[in-house]
C-alpha cells in the first residue's frame, strides 16, 4: 500500500463547492452513531463501562461499592506494593527459585492500582472540563475588561481632540 505525505482529500470534499455563496448547499451532518462503532478495527461500544476486576479474573484487594474512599484505597496499595518489591527483593537474594509467586502479588497489586486510578477517569474528565471553562470565562472577562479601558481612553482622547479643535477654531 503506497502512502503519499500529502494524500488527496476525501472525494466528498466537492460537496461543499458551493458552502461560500449559499451555505444551505451542504450536506447534513451525518446523524450520531448510537450503539457500536469500529476503530482502527477495534469494536467499541458507546457507553464504554469499565469492568469489574472480578470479571476479568483478577482479585480485587479494594472493598467493593460506591463509597470508596480512592485517596486512602491508593494509598494502601502503594504501601502494600512497596512491601512486596522489598520482599521480592529479600526473595531473590535468599531464596531466587522463589519469585514468581511474589511477581504474581505484584502484577495484582499493579492491577488493582490501576482499575482504582481508571475509576476516576469520569471525574478527572469533568474537572478538566469545569477547569477549562472556568479559564474560557476568566479570559473573556478580562477581554471585555480590556476592551472597556480602550474604549475610555478613546472616548477620553477624542474629548481631548474635540476640546483643541474648538480651542484652535476660536482663534
Amino acid at each position: 500500500m503506497a502512502t503519499s505525505a500529502y494524500p488527496p482529500p476525501p472525494p466528498f470534499h466537492r460537496l461543499y463547492k458551493d458552502y461560500e455563496q449559499d451555505p444551505s448547499s451542504a450536506p447534513e451532518p451525518p446523524p450520531p452513531i448510537d450503539g457500536k462503532y469500529e476503530v482502527f478495527g477495534v469494536t467499541r461500544e458507546i457507553n464504554e463501562v469499565l469492568p469489574s476486576l472480578e470479571s476479568q479474573g483478577i482479585r480485587q484487594l479494594y472493598p467493593k461499592g460506591p463509597n470508596i474512599d480512592f485517596k486512602k484505597e491508593l494509598r494502601t496499595l502503594n504501601r502494600e506494593l512497596q512491601l512486596h518489591i522489598l520482599e521480592l527483593a529479600d526473595i531473590l537474594v535468599e531464596r531466587p527459585s522463589q519469585y514468581a509467586r511474589r511477581v504474581e502479588d505484584i502484577s495484582v497489586i499493579f492491577q488493582n492500582l490501576h482499575h482504582l486510578l481508571n475509576s476516576l477517569r469520569p471525574h478527572q474528565a469533568r474537572a478538566t472540563l469545569i477547569h477549562m471553562l472556568e479559564s474560557q470565562i476568566q479570559r473573556r472577562k478580562q477581554a471585555i475588561e480590556d476592551i472597556k479601558q480602550r474604549r475610555e481612553e478613546a472616548q477620553k482622547l477624542l474629548g481631548e481632540s474635540l476640546l483643541v479643535l474648538d480651542g484652535s477654531q476660536t482663534n
